[in-house]
């Protein structure tokens, strides 16, 4: 199973199960997080969820070696709208905490901000690469990045793909805390057990009116990214940085707008 489920106490820990690719995210582990979750969330005795991966990661994003035969399918999905994208969750009302135990990139970081609280290993490491492979990011950076860091730090996240690592990231309030790597699951569990066993309608609703705030943000800027993104997938840099990643070498970017 590229997907593990436990249910505890009504908290459940879903563990992304592909450790041999840092828990890279193909269409079959998508699919397998898709039911897990929906599934979960349709039960009654389960208050919250947990989310982590097997280490070493949480997750390093698009399985970019598939990306190329795959690419017609994260199309299609991209199409169907924000929640049903490759790299995210259904729609979920039952609150979801993030444990960020390890490297966490592109598609793992849009995973990871489908979730309600992040707590991350201080030596975590996040990165938005999309840039890297020569497209936009149009899976919701341009919406959650902004919001988190302001819009100097968003741009310079955006635009030139670098990593931060934990510390950081709670530093400038990208999770809510920061920790010692061998207290990230126990912290996780900790508060995932409180919304667990407190009210739960008057959480949910909570966690649903920010939401709407969330939304309103998407609904403004989603449109635009996806369309840059879906553009940049037909350009020749984008062409040029895949066959690099496959090939291990330094991409050849051409220098003209034009293509």
């Amino acid at each position: 199973m590229l997907v593990l489920v436990e249910v505890d106490d009504r908290v459940a820990t879903v563990t992304l199960n592909r450790p041999e690719a840092r828990n890279a995210i193909s269409a079959e582990l998508h699919a397998q997080l898709d039911e897990a979750v929906t599934g979960l969330d349709a039960r009654d005795d389960v208050g919250c969820m947990v989310l982590t991966g097997a280490d070493p990661a949480f997750c390093a994003g698009m399985d970019l070696k598939s990306l190329a035969t795959e690419l017609r399918e994260v199309q299609r999905d991209r199409q169907r709208g924000p929640a049903q994208r490759s790299g995210m969750m259904p729609p979920h009302d039952t609150p979801v905490i993030g444990a960020i135990n390890g490297p966490t990139v592109t598609g793992g970081l849009e995973l990871a901000m489908c979730c309600d609280f992040l707590i991350a290993s201080e030596r975590a490491r996040f990165a938005d690469t999309h840039v890297k492979v020569g497209v936009v990011a149009g899976d919701g950076g341009a919406v959650i990045w902004p919001l988190l860091m302001g819009p100097h730090r968003a741009k310079e996240f955006l635009m030139r793909g670098n990593f931060i690592n934990g510390a950081e990231a709670g530093r400038i309030g990208m999770v809510n805390y920061a920790v010692p790597s061998e207290e990230v699951l126990t912290r996780s569990r900790a508060l995932a057990q409180e919304l667990a066993d407190g009210p739960t309608w008057a959480i949910r609703w909570s966690k649903l009116s920010v939401n709407k705030w969330l939304k309103q943000q998407a609904n403004l800027i989603l449109d635009a990214s996806l369309a840059y993104e879906m553009m940049t997938f037909k350009t020749e840099d984008h062409k040029e940085a895949v066959s690099a990643f496959v090939e291990k070498r330094k991409p050849n970017f051409v220098r003209s707008s034009e293509e």
